[in-house]
């Protein structure tokens, strides 16, 4: 299932013209800071630019609650069972830390996909929220691991305008964060808003299941109580289990499980770490059964799939 979310149906030939072409300056900003294929984290904290020319790369990777909008091109995310497709103009809201699945669905060397991600910071919109929705927030009509909306010219022209900062050591450090509260505020008032506000709640469903993440994110390596995650949140086993998956995708030991499987990647990509000794630090008890719940997500054995990591890390243009 996934959850796509239009703004206005009926927009003008003058506001989609003045769109294209926000977009389109866009794309130039984010191409003269990506010279090569990858993502580029500037100086601008909870930034991240993306160019990519090749659609045959698939990417495994793990993501805080983030904020996607796209300048040129197409991407699909998969979260789980989940598959959000989204393309120029569009922008896709992440609530939670998630295991996803990337893949460039359109773009070439001559128009490569560019886009950027921002980190949503749960804190901060703690506090606009409570100005955009002073009564409180509105009944949430189901939730999903992610949403897809239509982005607006307010919302690419600010992007734009935060991508435009790069160019001024100042401008980075003292506008910036003006214009990531003006993004907030934006999507805030977009159609995903009542979903991005929920981040910011303490007592939502979505911020509950925050905190079983965050359990399980550190203790990952542990043996884990679904029934005890559901008593730390103060929900029944039944009711918890249930929110849990509509918001990942997932069940917490699918979740703990691509977890595991992702750290490990990671101590073997970063040194000499062979697979036995990753497999048990991150929780596992079988090699063998580490060996394949590792090949079935990344799509290749641990050997071969680092070797391949570490040769792209070499290679500028990845």
């Amino acid at each position: 299932m996934t959850d796509t979310l239009h703004g206005p149906l009926n927009r003008g030939t003058d506001e989609e013209e003045s769109l294209d072409a926000e977009t389109e300056r866009l794309a130039r900003l984010i191409r003269a800071h990506t010279p090569h294929d990858g993502v580029c984290d500037p100086i601008i904290p909870g930034l991240h630019l993306g160019r990519f020319s090749r659609t045959d790369t698939v990417v495994n990777t793990f993501y805080s609650p983030s904020l996607f909008i796209v300048a040129q091109g197409a991407k699909a995310v998969t979260v789980g069972q989940d598959v959000y497709p989204f393309g120029k103009s569009q922008m896709l809201m992440l609530p939670l830390a998630l295991p996803i699945t990337l893949q460039t669905t359109l773009a070439s060397p001559s128009e490569p996909f560019l886009g950027i991600r921002l980190d949503l910071d749960p804190l901060r919109i703690a506090e606009l929220a409570l100005k955009a929705y002073p009564r409180g927030l509105p009944p949430v009509p189901g939730r999903s691991s992610g949403y897809v909306a239509d982005a607006d010219y307010g919302l690419v022209a600010a992007a734009r305008r935060l991508v435009k900062c790069l160019l001024h050591p100042g401008d980075a450090e003292w506008i910036a964060p003006l214009v990531m509260d003006e993004i907030l505020i934006r999507i805030l008032r977009s159609p995903v808003g009542v979903r991005v506000a929920e981040i910011g709640f303490a007592d939502s469903g979505v911020q509950r299941m925050a905190k079983a993440i965050a359990w399980i994110r550190d203790n990952f390596s542990q043996p884990m109580k679904v029934a005890e995650l559901a008593e730390l949140v103060h929900m029944s086993e039944s009711s918890f289990h249930e929110h849990f998956k509509s918001v990942t995708s997932m069940s917490p030991l699918q979740y703990q499980k691509a977890l595991r499987l992702h750290e490990a990647r990671r101590l073997m990509a970063a040194g000499s770490m062979d697979a036995t000794t990753a497999c048990r630090l991150v929780g596992y008890v079988s090699t063998s059964q580490f060996s394949r719940d590792y090949s079935r997500f990344f799509g290749s054995p641990p050997r071969s799939d680092v070797a391949r990591l570490r040769q792209t890390a070499r290679t500028p243009d990845g």
